[in-house]
């Protein structure tokens, strides 16, 4: 099994809704973002994914994100703009944007809010 990872970096700022705490308040982060592809096989140069391709598609979906008050935005104007939804939404947008057969390989992304805590989400695929 080969495993390729990306990593992008975007600065947000969100309030927390329904939570009581300093995060509640509006604030930022220099959001760390790592897409992870898994797959047992490799295409005709030897890759699992070609690495140009992954950084051009999490470029545009960070992007969007990058210095803007998240709870403005959709769909984070809907839903809550934790960790762990900013992973699912960077996840199917990407899988959405890449070709099926290499969207397919995605497996997994992360968004660190700071050096020492992530959220990760992978979908239930069975």
């Amino acid at each position: 099994m080969f495993e390729v990872s990306v990593e992008q970096t975007f600065a947000a700022a969100h309030a927390l809704r329904n939570y009581h705490g300093k995060c509640e308040n509006l604030h930022g982060h220099n959001y760390r973002v790592q897409a992870t592809f898994r797959g047992a096989e490799l295409d005709g140069a030897g890759m699992l994914v070609d690495f140009v391709e992954v950084k051009r598609h999490m470029r545009a979906v960070t992007e969007r994100l990058d210095h803007i008050n998240l709870n403005e935005t959709a769909p984070f104007d809907v839903i809550n703009p934790s960790a762990e939804n900013i992973a699912r939404y960077v996840f199917e947008q990407m899988r959405a944007g890449m070709a099926a057969e290499r969207g397919k390989l995605l497996r997994e992304v992360k968004v660190w809010e700071t050096d020492i805590q992530y959220a990760a989400y992978r979908p239930h695929e069975g």
